[in-house]
């Protein structure tokens, strides 16, 4: 591949990443999800479904404990999730979802779901599928990191 075609690429993928973001955030919002961030959703998927510590979630979004605090502390105020003790660690907290914080999880679920759909109507269901096991091969499931 020429480098002129890995760019093209390159730029379809992030193009590609940066609309689904774009459009499961306008999503959440329009299912009724105010003062959420993408990146609380790159936050979510790690607390779902059996919570995680600051530490635990400052290392799935790739930021310091600090800036892990700071979203915690914000999400917690929006309601999005709770503060528990840790069943395992007297010195650590839980951060897990509270009830709003799941339906806003599954209003993400559907944005993107309509999402999806949409690029099946485009390519059909059967390259989206190709598209999915390709995309996976090349960069397994593992955290999912927010571009700040």
């Amino acid at each position: 591949m020429q480098n002129s075609e890995a760019m093209a690429l390159s730029a379809a993928l992030l193009a590609a990443a940066g609309e689904l973001v774009r459009r499961i955030d306008e999503g959440v919002v329009a299912r009724g999800f105010e003062g959420v961030r993408p990146a609380h959703g790159f936050a979510f998927a790690r607390l779902a479904p059996d919570g995680a510590t600051v530490t635990e979630l400052a290392v799935h979004l790739g930021v310091t404990k600090q800036a892990a605090s700071q979203l915690v502390d914000d999400i917690v105020r929006k309601g999005y999730a709770e503060r528990r003790p840790h069943p395992g660690d007297a010195r650590a907290r839980l951060i897990v979802l509270t009830e709003r914080g799941w339906a806003c999880t599954r209003a993400a679920e559907a944005a993107a779901a309509e999402v999806v759909r949409g690029w099946s109507d485009v390519l059909g269901e059967g390259e989206v599928r190709v598209l999915r096991e390709s995309l996976a091969r090349i960069a397994p499931y593992g955290p999912l990191r927010p571009n700040w």
